[in-house]
């Protein structure tokens, strides 16, 4: 994600030039990036679902996710007027997040739900869902035009996918989810206990970097 991010910073300084938007070079890595994360954060829900997590405890986290969400759009619409993000990534984990804590004890249901979900935005369009205010459904006949789009169709799907192969895991393969970590892998175990600070923190550094490099040198 950093790295991809990054490549985006350098074409929008001009360093390179490339069609983040239409080339299949990108947008599949986008679409990877996203379902991997998506896909992670419901498997991250199993644990916590097992775990016992108070809804007290869950609305802190989840209002540091929606806090964040709007931090997003305020600092895409500075950058992007005209494309700002109005509801991507953070947006759809904000809403999503409440639907797997909702659904998670649907057990083998999550399987089929996760199916329909994933299969419903191709099958049904619906202008009424391509404004602002109604595109976080996801039913959209054509993908607004903005710089982060996560609607809650289809990838609530990969989120309850990743729900249900995280309670079966526990279930079956727990020992893939427990036990100590190899040292050599710590940096990551950090990353992953800080996961939203670092996607909060990581473009604000990398577009200053930028900024300094291009003050520099032109």
């Amino acid at each position: 994600m950093a790295v991809f991010h990054f490549c985006f910073d350098l074409n929008y300084f001009k360093f390179i030039h490339e069609n983040f938007y239409r080339d299949p070079f990108w947008t599949v890595q986008r679409s990877v990036i996203v379902t991997l994360f998506v896909f992670v954060s419901g498997l991250g829900q199993a644990i916590a679902w097992e775990q016992g997590q108070s809804w007290p405890r869950f609305w802190r986290r989840w209002a540091q996710v929606a806090g964040c969400a709007l931090l997003v759009t305020a600092g895409s619409y500075l950058m992007f007027p005209k494309s700002y993000i109005s509801f991507g990534v953070l947006h759809g984990f904000a809403v999503m997040l409440i639907l797997c804590r909702l659904t998670a004890n649907a057990g083998v249901w999550l399987w089929p739900m996760g199916l329909v979900a994933v299969l419903l935005p191709h099958l049904v369009q619906h202008p009424f869902f391509d404004t602002r205010l109604t595109n976080w459904v996801g039913l959209v006949t054509h993908k607004p035009i903005t710089e982060d789009y996560a609607p809650v169709l289809p990838w609530i799907g990969v989120m309850w996918w990743g729900l249900a192969s995280g309670q079966w895991v526990l279930r079956h393969k727990r020992h893939w989810l427990s036990g100590a970590l190899p040292q050599r892998l710590s940096p990551l175990a950090v990353l992953g206990r800080w996961s939203l600070s670092f996607y909060m923190v990581h473009q604000p550094v990398l577009i200053g970097l930028l900024m300094g490099v291009v003050a520099l040198v032109r």
